[in-house]
């Protein structure tokens, strides 16, 4: 998993609430288990119109939007099935920030797991973002070191998060990593229990 210290990126805002995992990857997308190749199918029904041409609507679709790797949403971001697909959409794209004023909570833990932030601001500092993003293209420096985020016009606002979980994204840490650093205790153990 790539470590996660400072991020400087586009934001697109997505001023929708309750957006849920079937809308983020389809259910008919979820054949590949690989965690590539999800990017191009994320918010398949809104990003495309019946004849797969672009949604002109859709806030992806936006030419301020395009490239974004920070994701504005309103409350309840994730919710409804638990697929760890909708994640590997979200970062197959290229999203390595979602903010938002809650998480599902499946889908919150999925993220630290797979390298994607959630970052969760209070209803009016999201409020805020969404004002400023308005003047688009809108870019934010996302400083999980110091657990800030800025813009170029002088906003800065601080964010909390579990010390473990900001530690293995750091790291780039996920439950694969964290076992690897243990290693020769697991070596030492099997070796001693005849283990091979």
């Amino acid at each position: 998993m790539q470590p996660f210290k400072q991020h400087t990126g586009t934001v697109a805002a997505m001023d929708r609430a309750n957006v849920d995992t079937d809308q983020i990857i389809p259910k008919q997308f979820l054949k590949r288990i690989e965690r590539t190749g999800f990017g191009e199918f994320l918010f398949f029904d809104w990003r495309y119109n019946d004849d797969n041409s672009d949604n002109p609507a859709f806030e992806l679709n936006q030419p301020a939007a395009r490239g974004a790797e920070i994701l504005l949403a309103r409350r309840n971001f994730g919710c409804g099935s638990s697929r760890e697909h909708a994640v590997w959409a979200l970062t197959d794209y290229g999203f390595r920030v979602v903010i938002a004023p809650t998480f599902a909570d499946i889908f919150y833990n999925n993220s630290f797991k797979n390298g994607l932030l959630p970052i969760k601001l209070s209803e009016s500092e999201v409020e805020q973002l969404f004002r400023r993003a308005a003047n688009a293209p809108y870019r934010l420096t996302v400083d999980l070191v110091n657990c800030r985020i800025e813009d170029e016009q002088g906003l800065s606002l601080a964010f909390e998060i579990d010390a473990f979980r900001r530690q293995c994204l750091l790291e780039g840490l996920d439950d694969i990593g964290l076992t690897l650093q243990l290693e020769d205790k697991i070596a030492a153990f099997e070796s001693r229990h005849g283990i091979c």
